[in-house]
């Protein structure tokens, strides 16, 4: 069992840090916050094995705070690991500011300081973080990060304020800077960069005003259905965060149907190139379809019911038939050329979800009508 201290343990870092940690039965996690005392320190880290040093201030009311959220707890702790003669390893969430002369930026500097001091006295692993701005669910709005403020403003429909679009960031997201960390406690290399002090990797540059269209396009995503390309990347990252500042009565949202005497239909989701997702029902004995395609393609899963699938080929007159069930689910494809229709052989109501490769085009819908 590894003890492992968290300074600010419930701050933007702390928690996203701490949550990973306790999934681990390998860790028994020690916090230090706000409440605790100063002194307490001597004892906590008698016995720590790790020590992760996040806790710090970056928007207080006075700025002499900046040496005593930062500057002073940094020397505090030293003190205290001096003491006991600690050897765990430690990570410090330093600031990209440290190298300006602001008063946030010089606090940073002197803890940076304290701690290389502490290296060379006791041989004590440290790894020294210079972070630019981060973000990722948690963060505070108004304090931890722009894009925190961003995402609060946009889905509750305050205005933002950007004095200059063109105004560059680079960004980190807060998971990837928690893999890392952890790499580090449990002892795995990685290349790191000069100067001595550690880097994460991805870093991420846009410009506010990218930033700001972007966070826009996620919040028309409930009205047109199309998603953005938020697989991979910043996007993903983004949209994660986004996502994380919605309120709870914004958890879910209605979707149009489209209601006859077959059954009805629903388009659920959109992609920019790959397509959109929807489902139709169908009542029993109920035949729908009856179209083929030129170039369009659809994949049908059956995820209630019992359905006969009839395909006929418009050149070569070819015939084909297939049953299926939610019971022994399989992909069904739709071949341009072939009409095809899809029938309700069970005693209840069937439910199909299908894929198609491109999104619905009421001016060039590329669906011809053909009874099978």
């Amino acid at each position: 069992m590894m003890k492992v201290l968290i300074t600010g343990s419930n701050g933007f870092i702390g928690k996203n840090l701490k949550l990973l940690l306790k999934e681990r039965a390998d860790i028994e996690i020690i916090s230090f916050n706000r409440e605790h005392k100063k002194s307490s320190l001597i004892s906590i880290v008698k016995n720590i094995d790790f020590i992760f040093h996040l806790a710090g201030i970056n928007r207080p009311d006075n700025s002499d705070d900046f040496y005593t959220g930062n500057t002073n707890l940094t020397k505090n702790l030293c003190e205290a690991i001096r003491k006991v003669n600690c050897k765990a390893p430690i990570i410090y969430t330093s600031s990209i500011q440290a190298s300006q002369k602001t008063p946030y930026g010089l606090s940073k500097l002197a803890a940076e300081e304290l701690l290389i001091e502490l290296s060379k006295d006791l041989a004590v692993p440290i790894h020294i973080f210079r972070l630019p701005n981060v973000f990722g669910k948690w963060s505070k709005p108004n304090y931890n990060s722009v894009v925190s403020t961003f995402c609060f403003n946009i889905i509750r429909g305050i205005p933002i304020h950007i004095e200059n679009e063109n105004s560059d960031l680079e960004l980190i997201y807060v998971d990837d800077i928690i893999k890392k960390f952890v790499e580090l406690m449990d002892g795995i290399k990685a290349k790191d960069n000069l100067n001595n002090y550690k880097f994460v990797s991805p870093s991420y540059k846009i410009t506010l005003g990218k930033l700001s269209k972007q966070l826009y396009a996620f919040k028309k995503i409930t009205e047109t259905k199309i998603l953005e390309n938020v697989g991979t990347g910043l996007i993903r990252a983004l949209y994660s965060t986004y996502i994380s500042y919605l309120p709870e009565e914004k958890f879910s949202y209605p979707i149009s149907q489209i209601k006859d005497a077959r059954g009805s239909f629903v388009e659920i989701l959109k992609t920019q190139n790959c397509g959109q997702f929807s489902y139709f029902t169908a009542h029993p004995g109920v035949t729908r379809g009856d179209h083929y395609h030129h170039t369009k393609t659809e994949k049908f899963i059956v995820i209630k019911g019992k359905a006969c699938f009839k395909f006929f080929n418009m050149d070569t007159k070819a015939k084909y038939e297939l049953t299926t069930n939610s019971k022994n689910p399989k992909i069904v494809e739709t071949i341009p050329g072939w009409s095809h229709n899809i029938t309700n052989i069970g005693e209840e109501d069937l439910i199909v979800m299908l894929w198609s490769n491109e999104l619905f085009d009421p001016d060039n819908p590329d669906t011809f009508s053909y009874k099978i």
